[in-house]
């Protein structure tokens, strides 16, 4: 896996402890990156900070663009993955589209349901279409 790949993958297991823990992911994130066992890549915290930067609008865009479920319907894990993934594909422009929706879904493959790569590259594909109509 590559740094950016792991560096995703902590962002994620971050995103996921603080729902889980109903905690502030920006103080779990201090916690990581205090206790430094293992490190914290720079990425993760980019991705951690920008997904809470953005959450209200991410959190919107994946109500409006998920057809038939609704935020909470989503198994946990699914919904960080697509918190993640939606920060990084519209707001990190540096980083390949296709790179980003390839990377998310394959932690889904890993992390989740059966079903949830088919619908975390669904919905990251339609993000990536509707980008430059998106009001970001």
């Amino acid at each position: 896996m590559s740094a950016r790949g792991k560096a995703r993958r902590r962002a994620l297991d971050i995103l996921f402890e603080a729902e889980l823990r109903e905690s502030d992911p920006l103080a779990i994130l201090a916690e990581r990156v205090a206790r430094a066992e293992p490190p914290v890549n720079e990425y993760t915290s980019a991705i951690v900070e920008g997904v809470v930067r953005h959450r209200d609008r991410i959190d919107e865009l994946i109500t409006t663009y998920a057809e038939g479920w609704t935020l909470e319907r989503m198994p946990a894990v699914d919904r960080n993955l697509l918190r993640g993934g939606t920060y990084e594909l519209l707001w990190m422009p540096d980083v390949p589209e296709g790179v980003v929706i390839s990377e998310w879904v394959h932690l889904a493959s890993e992390l989740s349901t059966d079903d949830s790569p088919t619908f975390i590259n669904g919905l990251l594909a339609r993000f990536k279409a509707l980008k430059p109509t998106l009001a970001l």
